[in-house]
């Protein structure tokens, strides 16, 4: 278990007239390799939450536990910590600050004291990853697209080989081609690397096409905590939390409800395509 979550709070302003609750009690076990989504409405506690597990955010009660030490222990070393556990913001332009792509994904393993062969190998390697084009790579941050600069901010964090890859909305804006190339490139750097991915997202349809498991937010707490199937077969108590299941779900409930033989759980466009074929094929 390479990160736990034990039973932390956080409030915001905690010594002002008017304290905010971020988090409220929330408990979380986060495996090696395993590819998690986190959705909830606006002010569910999701960034707040994503914020606490490399420590920018420290709990106000409660503790998290990195490979079973205590992040919150004195001497426990956060530098390190910020290393194995990156976090992509949602908006790219709030990690990006070199003169050139190459020296903003240079800066963190520049920060880990490796040599300067060793850092530019990383950075070229994470580039690679991600798909950057080769002839932006020396390109201003800042004159690329959305799209570029979501891929660059994901490098800068993969060139420091993090066990734990947090993405914040790293699809927010971007159209459906982009979005689809961004999740794919993220998708098989989970295979190849065998990292643990923690996807923070508003899209219903991406969640369920690409994650193992979904934890829903409301109000700080975790309302829901399980496989995507588990997760959308509450579709209405999602309803009642102001999120929706994905367009699959209500499609597959639908034809279920008018007597076609499917199973009105699966979650993604392909196993839905395949429980229609088969139902259409038996009648």
């Amino acid at each position: 278990m390479s990160l736990i979550v034990d039973h932390i709070s956080y409030t915001y302003d905690a010594k002002s007239g008017i304290p905010v609750v971020g988090l409220d009690d929330v408990s979380l076990v986060i495996p090696d390799g395993q590819f998690i989504g986190v959705i909830g409405h606006t002010g569910s506690g999701k960034s707040t939450l994503m914020q606490h597990l490399n420590g920018l955010l420290k709990a106000t009660s409660g503790t998290i536990y990195y490979n079973g030490e205590d992040i919150y222990e004195k001497g426990f070393d956060l530098k390190k910590l910020r290393s194995k556990v990156g976090l992509v913001f949602q908006y790219p332009e709030h990690q990006l600050f070199a003169e050139t792509v190459f020296a903003d994904v240079c800066y963190g393993p520049t920060n880990l004291g490796l040599s300067k062969k060793e850092c530019e190998l990383r950075a070229y390697d994470a580039l690679k990853k991600v798909g950057f084009p080769d002839d932006l790579i020396f390109t201003s941050p800042f004159e690329l697209s959305g799209g570029q600069k979501r891929r660059a901010a994901i490098a800068g964090v993969l060139a420091m080989k993090p066990e734990i890859l947090i993405l914040d909305e790293p699809t927010a804006g971007l159209d459906p081609k982009g979005r689809d190339e961004i999740l794919g490139q993220i998708k098989k750097l989970r295979q190849e690397e065998n990292i643990t991915v923690i996807l923070v997202s508003h899209s219903m349809d991406d969640v369920a096409e690409y994650v193992d498991r979904i934890v829903v937010l409301n109000h700080g707490k975790v309302f829901l905590d399980n496989t995507p199937g588990e997760v959308f077969k509450c579709y209405r108590e999602l309803e009642e939390i102001g999120l929706s299941a994905p367009q699959v779900t209500y499609i597959m409930h639908a034809l279920s409800e008018s007597g076609l033989k499917v199973n009105p759980e699966v979650t993604t466009i392909s196993e839905a395509a395949d429980e229609i074929a088969a139902a259409l094929k038996r009648c």
